[in-house]
């Protein structure tokens, strides 16, 4: 049985790169329409392009997940452009910096919660009346293993923590979005290849490192090697359709066993 969602729409913030771009790309394949949410109005261009070129249909809307206007107007226009919303995937995020907390700077710590907690709320609080409209929907956050099933990246209390609420976040919402038949399901990723990680600063760690030796390889399943995009994708897909009918409040850890050794 194949995931099938054809004639329906769906937003994915943090669509331009990484695994939000895999599941824009996973969603055309299955034959939904893609808006996607991000900063990078190149790399938006870029990826809606490509889902053109292969015979899918995608649009953009260029706005910051933790500002407040800015996230109304891309789904006014989202609807604008398509009509309506089915379902929405709360992609966008950053690690932060991981530094000791009493060198991790406030700033540090408003700008890792504003974008992956905040933003998860701003992109749930503007998305549900227009699935309200549509007489339900489905809602994939994709939260982490950090702060739900693993705490041993020393220094990353600010991102843990905004992981963990998104998970809290993802099962509050399940009750009271299912009677307006509104699925919520949380994802939580291990080690994904992504430009993600590249971004994260990390500063003075070895301060508060506690050194532990793992068995060969972090990740039991791929003998250390990180997933990829595309193994998230496929299960947000099938989240997003209809063969997850009866599935919410739901968390799936997509790590190849990576959270069961941390």
């Amino acid at each position: 049985m194949k995931i099938d969602l054809r004639g329906r729409v769906y937003v994915v913030t943090g669509g331009s790169d990484g695994i939000g771009k895999g599941i824009a790309e996973t969603v055309a394949e299955c034959g939904g329409k893609v808006a996607i949410i991000s900063r990078d109005e190149h790399a938006m261009q870029s990826v809606v392009q490509a889902i053109g070129a292969a015979g899918g249909e995608a649009f953009y809307a260029a706005a910051d997940v933790s500002k407040n206007d800015q996230m109304r107007d891309a789904f006014r226009s989202i609807v604008d452009h398509f009509g309506s919303i089915d379902g929405v995937v709360a992609n966008a995020g950053t690690n932060g910096t991981w530094a000791p907390v009493d060198e991790l700077t406030l700033e540090d710590w408003e700008r890792t919660i504003n974008v992956n907690l905040t933003g998860t709320f701003l992109t749930v609080h503007h998305s549900v009346p227009y699935l309200r409209d549509r007489g339900g929907g489905s809602i994939v956050i994709i939260s982490s293993i950090n702060g739900t099933r693993t705490f041993t990246n020393e220094g990353a209390s600010a991102y843990a923590t905004s992981k963990a609420g998104q998970l809290a976040f993802g099962k509050m919402l399940a009750l009271e979005l299912a009677k307006s038949k509104i699925r919520v399901n949380i994802l939580c990723p291990g080690g994904i290849k992504s430009n993600i990680h590249q971004k994260t600063e990390r500063d003075n760690l070895e301060a508060i490192e506690i050194p532990v030796n793992y068995p060969e390889g972090e990740i039991p399943l791929t003998a250390g090697e990180m997933g990829d995009p595309i193994d998230v994708a496929a299960m947000a897909a099938f989240l997003l359709s209809d063969l997850a009918s009866h599935i919410t409040g739901t968390p799936v850890w997509i790590d190849g066993g990576q959270s069961l050794l941390q």
